[in-house]
């Protein structure tokens, strides 16, 4: 995808995750061309090689992001260091920064490349605070909204449909996992039964 030019030394293959919240965000570029930027300036040089890009437009809160899914088992497949621009952008919960690194994917924030392990799981419990603070202000402005008599929420009407509509999706996300389980371990088999 992108070859080396001079510079600092890096060395083997990167697999880049680049992510923002909103589809606006998405849709104007900026959140995205900015993590780009940062991910290739820290790359700047040396003999690697940047094999993939992933993008994603999902809140941070999410664990269940398929784009960063994809990027870790590429990471696997191909011994990569995953490259973010920013931990945040990775995840903002202590526990799932915690187990990637125990799962064996290597991942460096362009903006600390010199974090350890120690400092990365600091930054993760700092993340996650951040992130219940960000809840609670949520929380807290909904609450005030609907003082002031704004209406909440969607179309409670016909539970059951909707209840059923949710098992449907629930599904339609499982499904997809199992399918992309499989996708990221076919090349592994492949290689096996060779």
């Amino acid at each position: 995808m992108t070859q080396p030019t001079a510079g600092k030394e890096h060395r083997g293959e990167f697999v880049s995750y680049l992510r923002v919240s909103t589809d606006r965000q998405g849709a104007s570029g900026l959140g995205l061309e900015a993590q780009r930027k940062a991910v290739l300036d820290y790359l700047n040089g040396g003999p690697w090689w940047l094999i993939a890009e992933y993008v994603e437009v999902e809140s941070g809160a999410d664990d269940d992001r398929p784009k960063l899914a994809e990027a870790l088992a590429r990471c696997r497949l191909h011994n990569a260091t995953l490259v973010i621009a920013k931990l945040d952008r990775l995840s903002r919960d202590a526990h799932f920064l915690l187990g990637l690194q125990k799962a064996g994917v290597r991942f460096v924030a362009a903006d600390m490349p010199e974090a350890n392990e120690m400092i990365v799981g600091i930054m993760a419990v700092v993340a996650q605070a951040e992130r219940k603070m960000i809840s609670r202000r949520t929380k807290d402005a909904l609450a005030a909204a609907k003082a002031r008599g704004v209406k909440l929420g969607g179309d409670r009407g016909n539970l059951p449909a909707v209840a059923e509509k949710g098992r449907r999706i629930g599904l339609e996300v499982r499904r997809k996992a199992a399918r992309q389980r499989i996708a990221d371990i076919a090349p592994v088999v492949a290689d096996l039964s060779h």
